[in-house]
């Protein structure tokens, strides 16, 4: 017997909108080997996840394959009945989806998902199947997993519910995992131990494992080989040191240079010794503690932040890197006088803020403004962009008329947008394009300080061209910035000076040098060693 799982022979893939038809996946070729791992690699709208649907039989109804053959375990799938797809997926295929929280059902508890899937491929409900699902649970790795079957996806951490997609996954003993985006919404530590976990599954299964990711620090840590997919067409395809080495392909190069792992670190600016400065915001020893719900053996406090001193200096960049919970966020809105801290000093310009009124700060919110973290919730879907860009200044009544459309000219153009994008609404504009109206909009009242959770929703190459932008606009307009991230390589290349946080404490703070070169807490280190494409590559110096 054949130990090609998937072989595909010039594949072209079409969807069919408003009349129009739309070519997503062109002349692509490739097979799967019994026991291999690939991965594919592109961005957002390369047409990945079109051929991992394909592949699944899960193509939506205005989509078709209209050239070429798609074999999965010797199944043409392009002329096979929904019998024979069904027959396929879960038992000859097993998909872990990239979003665990829409993914599964808010309504059922987890034990009862996973049995929906053992049930699904071993017929009616069977004696075995309550502890199958334990056992299922102790293989992805989660502990108490009695407990774990009668919680709710809610009641778990987005880690968790990655695993609980995993077990579901390997619920029909498939020959081959598609993994699509399996990590791209986790911290980089968990990432780790979430890919690490699959990794050994497939090895001790010895299964096929097909990684759908747009970054290229995961796919060269993971797979035996990687195909590059750009625009629908596979452009580029060898093993991950021939990758690394010498990429082929112009747009391999580009997938490189963004990709945090592989990126050069930027050289430290000349800057003026901080004992000369005056900082623009400093926290001393701020901490901050939430009541909880009164339950009975439980804690009735939660400490989010535990004496936190930062300074932030003009024309600087400080990032706070940590994971979920480590209280960056809480820190930046107490930074922005949206929460007030329990204990501690906030300063702006070496005044004292921590009490202000909210009509009192009111007047500084033009001095400090916030960058949302996800580009598809920050701005309202029923403003045009115009609208979005010139709402502070209309909120403050600075501008109006043709002053307030002159200003929105210039500040979609200072983001590299057209103009013409101006009367367009959300949904036109792709993440980044969304991030930078948001940057634009952030930069309307002319700020002095812009606190960020710029990237970690964005493809790694639009990710590196939101950095480049905030590097640019830094220079030109001498903005001072606190980036927050869970992945310490995204802010190496544009920091001066990195904190990390974990549990609401300081672990470690210096300049970018010193935390990666010379990290003083084993913490760090693991952050350091969570980076996608570490392995490989290491972080470039």
């Amino acid at each position: 017997m054949s130990s090609l799982l998937i072989n595909i022979r010039n594949l072209a893939v079409s969807y069919r909108i408003a009349g129009q038809t739309n070519q997503a996946v062109r002349n692509v070729s490739f097979s799967v080997d019994q026991g291999e791992t690939v991965a594919i690699v592109g961005e957002s709208g390369s047409g990945k996840s079109t051929l991992a649907n394909a592949i699944l039989g899960l193509l939506p109804e205005n989509a078709q394959i209209t050239d070429g053959q798609l074999l999965v375990d010797g199944t043409e799938l392009s002329s096979a009945s929904e019998k024979q797809k069904l027959a396929l997926r879960g038992r000859t295929i097993g998909l872990v989806p990239q979003d665990p929280m829409v993914s599964l059902n808010s309504t059922l508890r987890i034990g009862q998902q996973i049995g929906e899937a053992l049930i699904l491929a071993h017929g009616r409900r069977y004696p075995g199947v309550d502890a199958d699902i334990v056992e299922l649970l102790e293989q992805v790795g989660l502990d108490k997993p009695v407990l774990r079957a009668r919680q709710y996806p809610h009641e778990l951490s987005g880690g968790m519910r990655q695993r609980v997609l995993i077990a579901i996954a390997l619920a029909g003993n498939p020959r081959l995992i598609i993994a699509d985006e399996p990590t791209s919404a986790l911290d980089v530590t968990v990432q780790r131990k979430i890919l690490d976990h699959l990794q050994r599954l497939v090895a001790e299964r010895g299964i096929s494992l097909l990684i759908i990711t747009h970054d290229l620090g995961v796919a060269t840590d993971r797979a035996d080989r990687i195909l590059v997919m750009k625009q629908g067409e596979l452009v580029e395809q060898g093993q991950p040191k021939q990758i690394l080495d010498a990429p082929q392909h112009d747009y391999t190069r580009a997938l490189l240079a963004a990709a945090p792992a592989f990126a050069n670190r930027r050289k430290p600016r000349a800057t003026i010794s901080h004992a000369e400065q005056t900082p623009i915001l400093s926290l001393n020893n701020v901490g901050k503690t939430f009541e909880l719900p009164r339950v009975k053996g439980e804690d009735s406090q939660f400490i989010a932040l535990q004496n936190l001193s930062l300074n932030v200096y003009p024309r600087q960049t400080l990032a706070i890197v940590g994971e979920s919970g480590s209280g960056k966020s809480t820190a930046l809105r107490i930074a922005l006088g949206l929460e007030k801290p329990s204990q501690g000093r906030v300063q702006f310009e070496q005044r004292d803020v921590t009490n202000l009124s909210w009509r009192e700060f009111r007047p500084l919110r033009q001095r400090i403004q916030l960058v949302q973290q996800n580009p598809f919730a920050a701005l309202d879907p029923r403003f045009t962009i115009f609208d979005s860009i010139v709402e502070p200044l209309v909120s403050f009544g600075l501008l109006k008329g043709e002053a307030l459309e002159k200003a929105a000219r210039e500040l979609i153009s200072r983001v590299h947008l057209p103009v013409s994008y101006l009367d367009r609404l959300p949904r036109e504009l792709s993440g980044g394009q969304r991030q930078r109206v948001a940057i634009a909009r952030a930069l309307a009242l002319k700020p002095d300080l812009l606190l960020d959770e710029p990237v970690s929703a964005l493809d790694v190459s639009v990710q590196a061209q939101i950095l480049d932008l905030l590097d640019e606009l830094q220079r030109e307009l001498g903005i001072a910035y606190v980036l927050v991230s869970h992945d310490l390589a995204v802010v190496a290349n544009v920091a001066d000076q990195i904190l990390v946080l974990r549990n609401g404490q300081v672990v470690e703070q210096g300049s970018v040098a010193q935390v990666f070169d010379h990290p003083a807490s084993d913490y760090t280190r693991e952050l350091i060693a969570a980076i996608p494409g570490h392995h490989t590559a290491g972080v470039a110096a």
